[in-house]
């Protein structure tokens, strides 16, 4: 291969891809927020009893879950300003569609969390005269939460890494920027290795704290 590497080329205007960066963490953690808030909700919200209630909330996990990232992105963006006459910033109509698309995932972190509380949890809350909301508040929610923490770091990750899909609707994330930074100085190779080694050097040590929790969670298991 007759190709001479020039890195320098790109870390003299290395500025817009720090640019990107910030715009990419602050799309995954307001993602990252309303997958949090919605998820558990909506993990509530499929596990009622009725089947009125429970379905659509089903299907609009299931969605979610069985459409592809990059049809979500795009579908928000050209389809609901036209059927909805809805015009909203680009970064709200990403971290709208990035944070459905977790609050899904997440949803189901959580149920199978909530179905893991022990029963005799729920009635000591009844014993104790607590309603069905602080039920929810002081014994399902931080239960809920501590047992998924692992899935949901690791859900919270893959946003991170999805958000690089917002590109394609001129988002000026991380991706975006090494798009039109690789164009402008030629150096496509150097650049997108530059880029995934920035994706990388975010998402490796949270994959570590990851692991770390899941083998402390089974120690005390054990």
């Amino acid at each position: 291969m007759d190709y001479s590497f020039d890195f320098q080329s790109v870390f003299r205007n290395i500025g817009p891809l720090w640019d990107g960066l910030w715009v990419t963490i602050e799309l995954t953690l307001a993602a990252n927020v309303v997958g949090l808030t919605l998820g558990f909700v909506l993990a509530l919200l499929i596990m009622t009893r009725w089947a009125a209630v429970r379905w659509p909330f089903m299907l609009f996990v299931e969605f979610f879950r069985c459409t592809p990232a990059i049809v979500q992105i795009v579908w928000f963006f050209y389809c609901v300003p036209m059927l909805f006459d809805v015009f909203l910033g680009p970064m709200t109509m990403g971290i709208m569609a990035l944070g459905l698309n977790l609050a899904a995932f997440n949803a189901e972190a959580y149920r199978a969390s909530i179905q893991a509380v022990p029963r005799e949890q729920l009635d000591a809350g009844v014993a104790l005269g607590l309603n069905p909301f602080q039920r929810i508040a002081y014994i399902v929610l931080p239960t809920a939460v501590r047992n998924s923490i692992p899935v949901l770091l690791t859900n919270g990750i893959g946003i991170f890494q999805q958000s690089a899909l917002v590109a394609i609707v001129a988002i000026q994330d991380l991706m975006y920027q090494g798009k039109t930074l690789a164009t402008q100085t030629y150096r496509p190779i150097e650049t997108f290795t530059i880029v995934a080694l920035v994706y990388f050097a975010v998402s490796f040590p949270i994959s570590q704290i990851v692991g770390y929790l899941e083998r402390r969670r089974e120690v005390m298991a054990s």
